[in-house]
């Protein structure tokens, strides 16, 4: 059976495509953010924009890479090596559960849930036990001890204002 050689690239061009496409939605929402400078002289659109750029590069790069065939020299991975589908469901479902719960039960709790979630997923694509109710907790008090300080930081010292869970600005 004779493979096709053009099939790479082509996979490669989209994925250039989906991150150039990924690049200018977000540069179209930063469009919308007001552009009034802050305490550096720096605007709140301006990590938009700055990702934004920087995505568009990357995928423009890596399309020129598809177009010239520069992937096609990449080694090949072990045989039978696939993705872990488990582990990639875990991690999506801490993005989702954050995205969506973020308002709800607010920034530190929801932060706290999308580490567990991210954590269970790593273990099991490493092949780790994910042991029981221990692992859980302690991934959880960790996940608090990241989130807690992160939104001390973005609502005491940089007044920006982040979901909380109650109206003192602590929880």
């Amino acid at each position: 059976m004779v493979q096709d050689k053009r099939t790479p690239s082509f996979l490669h061009a989209l994925v250039g495509l989906g991150v150039v496409a990924i690049a200018l939605g977000l540069a179209f929402g930063a469009v919308s953010i007001p552009s009034a400078a802050g305490y550096a002289g720096v605007g709140p659109n301006f990590l938009p924009w700055l990702v934004s750029g920087a995505l568009f590069l990357c995928g423009g790069f890596m399309l020129y890479e598809a177009r010239t065939g520069g992937f096609r020299h990449m080694e090949e991975g072990p045989p039978g090596d696939q993705p872990y589908w488990p582990g990639f469901v875990w991690m999506s479902a801490g993005l989702l559960a954050n995205a969506a719960l973020l308002t709800t039960i607010g920034f530190i709790f929801s932060c706290a849930l999308c580490f567990v979630l991210a954590a269970r997923g790593m273990r099991n694509a490493e092949g780790q036990s994910t042991g029981g109710l221990r692992t859980w907790v302690k991934d959880g008090v960790i996940g608090l001890l990241i989130a807690a300080p992160v939104y001390w930081m973005f609502t005491k010292f940089l007044a920006i204002n982040l979901p909380g869970l109650t109206q003192s600005g602590w929880l």
